[in-house]
């Protein structure tokens, strides 16, 4: 057995900056279809604590996201992307908009606007955690 040929059981830790700077709307469009595997955990993965760190640097509430994961689950990602608003802040609006607008490009139907959800609401849960879990004064 070479061990060169098989990943690290755990990949490295990543820095804020380095999961700032991941293609969010690349994870989306390549994991939201994608059955399980590298894709889909890449997207639950560095893709959910990368979007949690660009929305929590740009001040956005986890009640938002988790807001927008609910609209997306009951009008799925094409009406969530045609939202003039989907997130309170433009900054962070503009940022989703492009997400969104990832994943309504697929066309997949309920299946990805369900995963589109999930992986919005986890996002929400991890900037709640960041905030929650961040040293006093940061």
């Amino acid at each position: 057995m070479n061990p060169a040929s098989h990943p690290a059981p755990h990949p490295p830790d990543r820095t804020d900056d380095e999961l700032a700077r991941l293609d969010i709307s690349v994870l989306l469009r390549y994991g939201l279809t994608a059955p399980p595997g590298p894709r889909r955990t890449a997207l639950f993965g560095d893709g959910v604590a990368g979007a949690a760190v660009l929305l929590d640097r740009l001040g956005t509430q986890p009640r938002s996201v988790a807001f927008l994961a609910d609209t997306v689950r009951a009008g799925g990602l094409a009406y969530a992307a045609g939202l003039a608003e989907p997130l309170p802040r433009p900054e962070a609006a503009a940022v989703v908009r492009d997400w969104l607008a990832a994943g309504t490009e697929l066309a997949a139907g309920v299946a990805a606007d369900d995963t589109a959800a999930r992986w919005l609401r986890a996002v929400a849960t991890v900037i709640e955690l960041r905030r929650r879990t961040r040293p006093a004064g940061s």
